[in-house]
């Protein structure tokens, strides 16, 4: 029987937290992310949960902290933000490198500068290459699923690579929201006892890790990284599927929201994908065969899965709430078109930059994007695909 709570995002990530219980969490607190550390605390303080919390001077330090505990064979746990994640930059690499399965909640901000504490996916995009399984959430409901989800995924023989899951700063993070929170029992079981095979502290089998790994090895690593990533495709399909039968809710590497019949449609990621539904309805009403294309799985990337189901849409839109500032359009949008053109999918397909800093993104906003993707299939033309929404001057 679920327990129906009213929570803002960071509350329903602490109380992941808190069902998970893991060994170790090491914070420090960065805007909007702190509540996470902050309600996880009161948690330890009372007694609910037996983790040891280390409230560190650095967000390096908090992610060489888990480091620690990780390879010494424990289950650790951290939250930050933006410049939070980028000052965790060298040990978000070595985390991966080391094959340690710790688990993050991202509270997506801009990275300075100049500051800005508000929601874009700039730090996420940071790092979107660092070997880390990333999911993104539209919502409260999805980041507590995420989180429960993340340790059955990253701690999988065949995966053990890190995980984050991404929020929108102080649209999801600070908002209060209906939702659904699993009994503790069920959620201890369907997370497990971490039993890692390789840990410094088993006397049993002495081993070095984070060694120099120099010409005639250095390739051989990156590439057992990489085949790991691809190897995480089937288990976060498995994962999500042994949750669907203790929850009945769903989760696939993507959403598709009126897409099978769809003409036109818009790719996005997080909560602008709830505004965007909410025009697709509105559109669908006057006879506009909209869609939505929701990426929940960011990395691994789906990109043939993705390139199937925008196969049959006319003219695609895919929004970035971060802008690469490489002259060729965003990140999603690389991801994307990339996919669409190595699995030989020609859809027209445009890039729109939005939200940067936490600019507001309404429905009129998202419609006149759909009104844009009606021209180009009018027309045929595209013009510039490198765009702008929201933007003055």
């Amino acid at each position: 029987m679920s327990i129906r709570e009213r929570l803002s995002g960071n509350e329903a990530a602490a109380i992941a937290m808190k069902q998970i219980n893991p060994d170790v969490v090491a914070a420090f607190p960065i805007t909007p992310s702190t509540e996470i550390p902050q309600y996880f605390s009161t948690f330890v303080s009372n007694g609910t949960v037996d983790t040891e919390f280390v409230a560190v001077e650095s967000e390096h330090s908090a992610m060489s902290a888990c480091i620690g505990a990780e390879a010494a064979g424990g289950r650790a746990m951290t939250a930050t933000s933006a410049n939070g994640l980028s000052f965790m930059w060298e040990m978000i690499y070595i985390a991966s490198s080391m094959r340690l399965p710790i688990v993050m909640s991202l509270v997506n901000r801009a990275v300075s500068g100049p500051l800005n504490i508000h929601n874009d996916h700039s730090d996420a995009m940071g790092v979107r290459d660092a070997g880390w399984i990333m999911l993104f959430s539209e919502n409260n409901q999805e980041a507590y699923d995420n989180l429960i989800m993340a340790h059955r995924i990253a701690e999988h023989k065949d995966v053990l690579l890190p995980l984050m899951v991404c929020q929108d700063g102080f649209i999801t993070s600070h908002s209060i929201e209906n939702i659904e929170l699993i009994e503790d029992d069920l959620v201890k079981k369907f997370v497990g006892k971490y039993e890692p095979e390789h840990y410094l502290l088993n006397s049993k089998e002495p081993i070095s890790m984070g060694p120099l790994d120099l010409q005639a090895y250095l390739f051989e690593h990156k590439k057992q990284q990489s085949q790991a990533m691809v190897n995480a495709k089937k288990i976060i399909l498995d994962v999500a599927k042994d949750f669907e039968k203790m929850t009945g809710r769903s989760y696939n590497f993507f959403e598709e929201y009126k897409l099978d019949d769809a003409e036109i449609a818009i790719v996005c990621m997080n909560s602008t994908a709830g505004t965007t539904k909410y025009v697709v309805d509105e559109l669908r009403a006057r006879g506009v065969k909209a869609g939505l294309l929701k990426v929940r799985m960011f990395r691994p990337f789906p990109a043939e899965e993705i390139a199937k189901a925008l196969s049959h849409i006319k003219a695609v839109a895919v929004l970035d709430k971060a802008d690469s500032l490489n002259a060729c359009g965003g990140a999603l949008f690389s991801d994307v078109t990339s996919g669409m053109q190595v699995n030989k999918v020609m859809v027209s397909t445009v890039n729109y930059i939005y939200g940067i800093g936490g600019r507001d993104t309404k429905s009129t906003d998202i419609e006149s994007v759909f009104n844009d993707l009606q021209e180009i299939v009018k027309t045929g033309n595209i013009d510039n695909p490198y765009r702008y929404l929201g933007l003055r001057g």
